[in-house]
């Protein structure tokens, strides 16, 4: 006699397959997508590669450079660590999402370009995107506090002094309203 095992009723079965699709659904930059991906597929390759926003760049692939730094539903997170599938319902920010408009750059954009706040431009979008969000929460933040903000973003050429000048000068010129 063979013993077979049939799941209770009214229980689920849980999909382990890891190439398994699932349906989600996100905001990029005030656009809404409806995509289906593998469980395991990060935000960053579903940016870069399925919606062609090429601006998040990757670069350590484990959540400690930075250069990967987009907004989720308003606070900056890895996404190279970031599954896509916990981004459903969710509203995604990345540089190509923060000018105003396709002729005026953001005052923190305007910023880094006058005040050299970038020289490779590797960690430039993802620096950016911390800076905008530092000040959001603190709209007048000393040079000190800038450096600790940004201490979670990674830059090789610049040193920081000129990406604390650009974000000095960005708080001032939001302040101002220009």
């Amino acid at each position: 006699m063979t013993a077979t095992h049939e799941p209770a009723t009214g229980v689920d079965e849980i999909d382990t397959d890891p190439a398994a699709l699932h349906p989600i659904t996100i905001t990029v930059n005030g656009t809404t997508h409806r995509l289906a991906v593998e469980g395991r597929r990060l935000l960053v390759d579903v940016l870069r590669q399925d919606l062609r926003l090429t601006g998040t760049h990757t670069g350590c692939d484990q959540g400690v450079c930075g250069v990967c730094t987009v907004r989720l539903d308003g606070a900056t997170v890895r996404s190279c660590i970031t599954l896509a599938v916990q981004a459903d319902g969710a509203d995604v920010r990345t540089i190509e999402g923060v000018a105003p408009d396709t002729r005026t750059l953001h005052p923190v954009q305007q910023a880094f370009w006058e005040k050299q706040g970038l020289q490779c431009g590797f960690c430039t979008p993802g620096m950016v995107l911390r800076v905008q969000e530092i000040l959001e929460q603190n709209p007048c933040p000393t040079r000190a506090q800038v450096r600790e903000g940004i201490s979670s973003n990674l830059c090789r050429c610049t040193g920081y002094q000129f990406i604390v000048d650009a974000a000095v000068e960005a708080a001032e010129r939001m302040a101002e309203g220009s």
